[in-house]
């Protein structure tokens, strides 16, 4: 099922949750919407569903109008942060609970409904726990569930609220993987909203990145990160060091990262800001070129397979993340306390309005 989303607005009082929004997403994708509390992400995930209405604007599903139609016109499922099983129902009686109460015209036998319930327990690893009640499964195993019980219906399209964000973090990287792969299989449309920048770019086919009620920029996971459209998106999508300047005599001063970052030269004086990521800083014992930056070593964090420094600059006591392999990070030998000097290999320029 395809989706189309035209110039959506939503507003709660005064608030506006979602400023005139428009995506479409293709048949068969899985798309994540991604950004921070309060982004709007939940709110559009809802009127795709039907749950809330929207104050402008239209939503298509597969090129019909579905503005105003109700949940249970839109064939959606619905998979919530927080389970929502039944406590006195079994697994197995979970997952059958959208079949019993469909209409009796479109009420499958008894037969076939148990058997749609072994099927889809097969495919989400459970056969084992049919009767079994939510309290007696881990919290991947009971959100395996709901996925299994919004799949009953057979829905056009998947939608998933913050699926994993009650796990911990090893069972949301194994259920991610286990979703990707399920849906692989599938080939069901599907909406997941997340917070977790890692998610959306394991899991999903292309990401919205969005930001106080508007969509900053959509794409693949790759499009996003490598080539971010907005600060916004730099500073959202992993870590980052950023260094304000202004422009002047093509070369960024105050906190720079020096005579690297040019600039045309017609540009007038106005806000600038430099993007790099801890991975694309070079360090060196010695200066190489006038363009480093000096700076003190104020910690290093050499657990796991990268080595992690933080650096505190000499002129401004900017605090500057470095990530090095382990071995060049033998090789430098650094120790807290000593002078480096830093360089970026890749670097991104954004001007932002005179402050």
């Amino acid at each position: 099922m395809s989706i189309q989303v035209d110039q959506v607005t939503k507003r709660f009082g005064t608030f506006t949750v979602l400023n005139d929004v428009s995506l479409h997403v293709r048949e068969g994708e899985l798309v994540a919407l991604l950004g921070p509390s309060g982004c709007g992400k939940t709110t559009l995930l809802r009127i795709l569903a039907g749950l809330e209405r929207p104050d402008q604007g239209r939503i298509f599903l597969q090129g019909t109008e579905v503005t105003d139609q109700r949940i249970n016109e839109r064939r959606v499922g619905f998979v919530f942060q927080h389970y929502a099983l039944f406590r006195h129902m079994s697994v197995a009686d979970n997952v059958a609970f959208g079949l019993t109460v469909l209409p009796r015209a479109q009420r499958p036998s008894v037969t076939r409904i148990q058997e749609k319930v072994r099927e889809l327990l097969g495919l989400v690893q459970l056969q084992a726990m049919a009767d079994r009640y939510p309290s007696q499964l881990s919290g991947g195993q009971r959100q395996r569930v709901a996925l299994a019980r919004a799949l009953a219906v057979e829905p056009k399209l998947l939608l998933l609220d913050e699926p994993f964000g009650a796990l911990d973090a090893k069972v949301r990287k194994e259920l991610r993987r286990w979703l990707r792969r399920l849906h692989d299989e599938l080939h069901i449309t599907g909406i997941l909203v997340t917070h977790d920048q890692e998610e959306a770019l394991e899991v999903a086919d292309r990401v919205v990145v969005m930001h106080q009620g508007r969509i900053e920029q959509v794409g693949t996971p790759d499009e996003v990160y490598e080539h971010p459209a907005t600060p916004f998106v730099y500073q959202f999508l992993g870590d980052v060091n950023v260094f304000h300047g202004r422009v002047a005599q093509e070369q960024l001063a105050h906190g720079s990262v020096g005579a690297e970052a040019v600039l045309p030269s017609d540009v007038p004086d106005e806000h600038e800001v430099t993007f790099v990521r801890p991975h694309d800083l070079e360090v060196n014992r010695s200066r190489t070129n006038s363009s480093q930056l000096e700076a003190n070593v104020r910690h290093v964090l050499a657990a796991g397979s990268r080595v992690r420094i933080e650096l505190s600059t000499q002129e401004s006591a900017q605090v500057i993340e470095v990530e090095l392999t382990k071995e060049r990070y033998r090789e430098l030998n650094l120790r807290e306390g000593e002078v480096v000097f830093v360089h970026p290999r890749h670097r991104r320029v954004f001007k932002l309005p005179r402050p």
